[in-house]
């Protein structure tokens, strides 16, 4: 399963927070000989958008985009809002509606990705 990118929108509709983290798997190049007897066709891939608003913060989206098969989207939605309360609100130096730059929110949010795609979901005390 996958999880391709996390944004957080303010109120205003402005992009405070991107991370893009998937990586395609790296595939052999293959060659072949001229001419080819085949046809490529091109398969649509679905992505799952999930948004998610949480009580406590008016206006602020949290939106994962992920695999539409990854489980426990709306656990890692509380998880996302969790780390936003704990290292973005938490810090003296982070004003509300500004980009979010901080070191702890950036390493915990890339941990619970992992996590999350690993086991597929959050349980109550992670």
């Amino acid at each position: 399963m996958a999880i391709f990118s996390v944004y957080v929108v303010n109120k205003a509709g402005g992009l405070i927070y991107q991370l893009d983290s998937y990586t395609p798997r790296a595939e052999a190049e293959k060659t072949f000989s001229y001419p080819l007897d085949l046809l490529l066709k091109l398969h649509d891939e679905r992505v799952l958008v999930a948004f998610g608003q949480r009580d406590g913060i008016r206006g602020i989206k949290f939106v994962v985009l992920a695999d539409p098969r990854q489980a426990g989207i709306d656990s890692l939605l509380r998880k996302i809002y969790e780390i936003y309360s704990d290292f973005a609100l938490k810090n003296p130096f982070y004003s509300l509606e500004m980009p979010i730059r901080c070191e702890l929110f950036d390493q915990n949010l890339k941990l619970a990705l992992e996590v999350a795609e690993k086991a597929g979901t959050f349980g109550p005390g992670s």
